[in-house]
């Protein structure tokens, strides 16, 4: 499943969507806003998606990773509206019978993601100027 959430996301509360007895492997990233990019100091972001397509995007990617890794569970979160440095601006968790599954899947959920679902980062800096990021696989 994919989710937006304009709320700051809850790491133990996301794992606990994918715990399943079958799992013997959980994988799970983090993203969280770093204070520089590009050489310039980031003082915030702020995230906007087209939430209706967003989410359909989205769930299309975890039902192809569903369908190409030996996987039991994956969930994807990310964040939208103002986020602040520290903040986890996105989370992705999977749970296998098997590691080396669940980190495949983990890796292809995140970077299918960045590339194909419609959100936008508009990054804030130190010296009063701001602008829109492309997604960095």
């Amino acid at each position: 499943m994919f989710t937006l959430s304009l709320e700051p996301l809850e790491a133990e509360a996301l794992k606990a969507k994918v715990i399943n007895p079958q799992s013997g492997g959980f994988v799970a990233f983090e993203g969280w806003v770093r204070n520089h990019n590009q050489k310039k100091e980031v003082t915030e972001l702020h995230y906007e998606a087209h939430e209706k397509l967003a989410v359909q995007v989205g769930n299309a990617i975890m039902q192809d990773a569903m369908n190409k890794f030996d996987i039991n569970l994956a969930y994807c979160c990310h964040r939208v509206g103002r986020l602040a440095i520290g903040d986890m601006a996105i989370w992705v968790g999977v749970s296998s019978d098997h590691r080396k599954a669940a980190f495949a899947a983990c890796e292809y959920i995140l970077n299918q993601t960045k590339a194909k679902v419609p959100i936008w980062k508009n990054e804030f800096y130190q010296n009063g100027e701001s602008g829109w990021v492309e997604a960095n696989l």
